[in-house]
């Protein structure tokens, strides 16, 4: 799908280019949303660049993803896409910038892109060149990712709380480990691939502000400027998050160590506790005259009764101190 947007004093407005209908030539922002062959050769035709295919987006090494063709820039960023699923994934997402306009091509639709539509779509002074295009959508995605870190650092305060807080009902067995685990190494992967894709936009700013061939006015400087800087703030905590992780993961593996190690006790002295007696009962008990019941009607069934007692007593013991 093409879409193309253009501007004006009210703000940024797009359309969807539909059948042979053609790109207009004042379109500030052209917008390749999961691409046909047909129409990448379409708009290499129209505008005499090249548009890198889906496979050579993934293709291209990371120390090549940025490059300068005559007075055109291409840049490739990993962004991090799915963020409220469980299967958070990275993606690339090459943007091409010439002197007259933008030019983006995706496989995915991020909620930055969509977020940042809405907005331009109001604000005329935010997105009046295609330099001003990109530093809005370089924007968003940042402004995304500092809204997932800090989802981040709030749930793994909450894990911290629910490893290290007293246990409830003085029964640390309460908590489900394996489930803390998981949790901790989801919010884990999300925040490397968080930090991943700043790491990228940051290297797409640094090519950005040192490019030749492109003119940015001292406006759109400041806000890649300021990009930048977010991004190295939020990758240095996302740095911090990491290690955090690593010390919950650690720490919630050492709760559980602990646990067995106390049940595996208990186990022990029980049955110290309990083997003498078995040891007494085994010589003796089967030497004497008289055995009280042994020739009564119900004896049998009396002596499975109490084998069944003595096997549930210590099964619902346990099970309420939280051992099992």
């Amino acid at each position: 799908m093409i879409l193309y947007f253009r501007w004006d004093a009210v703000g940024l407005h797009g359309e969807t280019v539909h059948g042979a209908t053609a790109v207009p030539e004042d379109a500030l922002w052209i917008d390749l949303l999961e691409p046909t062959a047909a129409e990448e050769s379409r708009i290499e035709q129209f505008l005499r660049i090249d548009v890198p295919t889906r496979e050579e987006m993934r293709e291209i090494e990371a120390s090549n993803r940025f490059y300068q063709e005559g007075d055109v820039l291409y840049m490739t960023a990993t962004v991090v896409t799915k963020l409220d699923t469980p299967r958070p994934e990275n993606s690339q997402i090459t943007f091409i910038l010439t002197p007259e306009r933008l030019i983006t091509n995706r496989y995915v639709d991020p909620l930055p892109f969509r977020r940042f539509i809405a907005y331009a779509d109001r604000h005329p002074a935010q997105c009046n060149s295609a330099a001003a295009i990109l530093a809005g959508l370089l924007e968003a995605m940042v402004n995304r990712i500092a809204d997932v870190i800090e989802r981040t650092t709030d749930e793994m305060d909450a894990l911290s709380a629910e490893v290290f807080g007293a246990p409830s009902n003085g029964r640390r067995r309460d908590r489900d480990y394996r489930a803390i685990l998981e949790r901790v190494g989801r919010n884990g992967d999300l925040n490397s691939k968080a930090r991943e894709t700043l790491g990228s936009l940051a290297r797409l700013v640094g090519f950005l502000q040192q490019a030749n061939g492109i003119r940015l006015e001292d406006d759109v400087k400041s806000r890649l400027q300021s990009v930048l800087r977010d991004a190295e703030q939020l990758s240095n905590h996302a740095a911090f998050m990491s290690n955090k992780v690593q010390f919950l993961l650690d720490a919630t593996l050492g709760m559980i160590n602990i646990d067995q190690n106390n049940i595996l006790k208990i186990f022990s002295v029980a049955t110290v506790v309990l083997l003498p007696p078995s040891v007494i009962g085994a010589i003796f008990g089967m030497n004497f005259d008289v055995i009280p019941t042994s020739h009564a009607a119900w004896g049998f069934w009396g002596a499975l009764g109490i084998m069944a007692i003595s096997a549930i007593v210590p099964f619902m013991y346990f099970k309420q101190r939280g051992w099992l």
